[in-house]
């Protein structure tokens, strides 16, 4: 364990200098939201759509949100499996998700490739779930992003640029689902490694209005490793939870830290838990992790 937290300090470490060493340029990265003017550096790897909200192909018989809803968070490391050195292979993960049975389903690290099936698109269909997705960057194989699946349908959907360094690129993709209840919004992300960006990234999801309007949930992989201002803020700001403990997520195959949480506002975390099935454990380095929720009376 004391290996392990020391690879994990170092990470974040040599993450932060790099960050101070090109603070001085005060740079900011361009939001995601948006393409850029000239993108004749990307050649053949353009993207394709940096936004993707989608139903079903096929239409499924209308699910009633009920007084409590699953809700689950999964980083799956680009379909790479635990070591994230072998060829993408999906099916890994979606197997894993489709064990989670949540209503909502926040992923992280999503691959889209650019050529062929799209695996994301391809598991909605599968399961019927509606789908809103934001790239964060390009990688060798295709767009790299955030993801929301949903029982319900989806409202309206934003992104919310994070990237304070060219280190590490952010952003968080927020929904909003309507039913017989009311209104519910989801924000995803996945925060930076060093303390002081992640710190600033949730000071700006904190004041994004999907958190400040009816019951809303904050989910995803927040990088917290340790307490710092980022979970005492989170801590502060977004009480559902309640004194449930954190359950280990990192590394999969023998969970020690906590990095994968679930935060609500307006609502009411009944119970949090990491899904440790044997297939969760080969299928990423991070295992899923599951909350009930409790909605406000209608």
């Amino acid at each position: 364990m004391s290996n392990l937290r020391q690879r994990f300090q170092s990470r974040a470490q040599k993450a932060r200098k790099l960050v101070a060493k090109r603070a001085r340029k005060k740079t900011r990265v361009k939001p995601s939201g948006s393409a850029p003017k000239n993108r004749s550096f990307l050649g053949q790897l353009a993207l394709r759509e940096l936004c993707l909200v989608r139903a079903p192909a096929v239409p499924i018989h209308p699910f009633a949100m009920g007084r409590q809803i699953q809700v689950a968070t999964y980083n799956v490391h680009r379909w790479t499996g635990l070591n994230g050195r072998s060829d993408p292979d999906p099916a890994r993960a979606c197997f894993v998700i489709s064990e989670l049975d949540a209503d909502v389903i926040a992923l992280q690290e999503v691959l889209r490739p650019l050529e062929g099936e799209d695996p994301l698109e391809r598991l909605a269909d599968v399961m019927g779930l509606h789908l809103a997705f934001a790239a964060t960057r390009m990688h060798r194989h295709g767009e790299l992003g955030n993801a929301i699946l949903s029982r319900w349908p989806i409202l309206n959907v934003s992104t919310l640029d994070l990237s304070f360094s060219r280190l590490e690129r952010r952003i968080a993709v927020a929904a909003r689902f309507e039913a017989d209840r009311g209104s519910l919004s989801v924000v995803a992300t996945h925060l930076a490694l060093v303390d002081r960006t992640r710190h600033r990234q949730v000071r700006e999801l904190l004041e994004h209005p999907q958190l400040l309007t009816g019951p809303a949930i904050l989910l995803g992989d927040m990088n917290a490793w340790r307490r710092c201002k980022a979970t005492r803020a989170l801590e502060v700001a977004m009480r559902g939870h309640g004194e449930l403990e954190w359950p280990p997520s990192f590394p999969a195959a023998a969970p020690v830290f906590a990095l994968d949480r679930v935060y609500a506002r307006g609502a009411r975390i009944v119970d949090v838990r990491a899904h440790t099935t044997a297939a969760a454990r080969r299928a990423s380095d991070h295992l899923p992790v599951l909350a009930q929720v409790e909605l406000p009376a209608a």
